[in-house]
């Protein structure tokens, strides 16, 4: 690995010495917390990563393509190293927990997706759990001693969902793709009323004057919680 992706080397070890633990620590730092979905996360790109044979340094080396935004997503970034600001993310809405992750020189790939029974079935193996997410989460109506426990339980069943089987979790095919070019690099304009830099791609002329999207009124794609959706500032005024 090159001199200058010193950062990366730490997580790269741990792939090759399969240590779970300390990608799921890795990934903590930018989850914010653990939990079973964050686990799924770090061992689909632990096994996608250790499948290609390929390092990454963000450099679109290895191209990954996640069907959903929860939280499992963040363990895919942090392991296989694949993110939207090295242009190596690519997010399908599809609402699906699953991942393929791709090496770019020959298109090889593996997608894993998650077993439609397995949020039943961990959620059997802890039978506390199912209540207290219900109604710390879902209902977000916990009470304080119900959110101190829940905050103990959650992280713990997340390191205890490392040591179950990647299979009993995850469907696993391989597979050969043709990845999408290297990401174009766009000059920037002006806008005419805010005064603030957009790529050029983002940019509409209004008499001859280049304007933003927000500037020119018009629609854009929002990723939140629910989904990429089209809205434009007006909708929230």
């Amino acid at each position: 690995m090159h001199e200058f992706a010193e950062a990366r080397k730490a997580i790269e070890a741990m792939i090759r010495s399969d240590d779970l633990p300390g990608l799921l620590r890795q990934t903590e730092y930018l989850h914010g917390h653990l939990c079973p979905y964050v686990s799924l996360g770090v061992k689909a790109g632990h096994y996608a990563m250790k499948t290609l044979e390929r390092e990454n340094i963000g450099m679109e080396e290895i191209i990954a393509i996640v069907e959903c935004n929860n939280c499992f997503t963040d363990g895919i970034q942090v392991v296989t190293g694949c993110t939207f600001g090295n242009n190596s993310l690519i997010f399908k809405d599809l609402g699906k927990t699953a991942v393929t992750v791709a090496r770019r020189e020959d298109g090889q790939a593996v997608r894993l997706a998650l077993r439609p029974d397995y949020t039943e079935q961990m959620l059997s193996r802890y039978p506390a759990a199912g209540p207290l997410f219900q109604k710390v989460i879902v209902d977000r109506q916990g009470s304080p001693e119900e959110i101190h426990r829940f905050q103990h339980l959650w992280p713990a069943i997340s390191k205890k969902e490392l040591e179950v089987p990647l299979e009993e979790q995850f469907t696993i095919r391989r597979l050969s793709l043709t990845l999408p070019a290297y990401a174009p690099i766009f000059a920037s304009q002006v806008c005419s009323v805010c005064g603030e830099a957009v790529m050029e791609t983002r940019v509409r002329l209004r008499q001859g004057k280049p304007l933003c999207l927000t500037c020119a009124g018009e629609d854009y794609f929002i990723l939140t919680g629910h989904g990429m959706t089209i809205t434009r500032d007006s909708d929230h005024d």
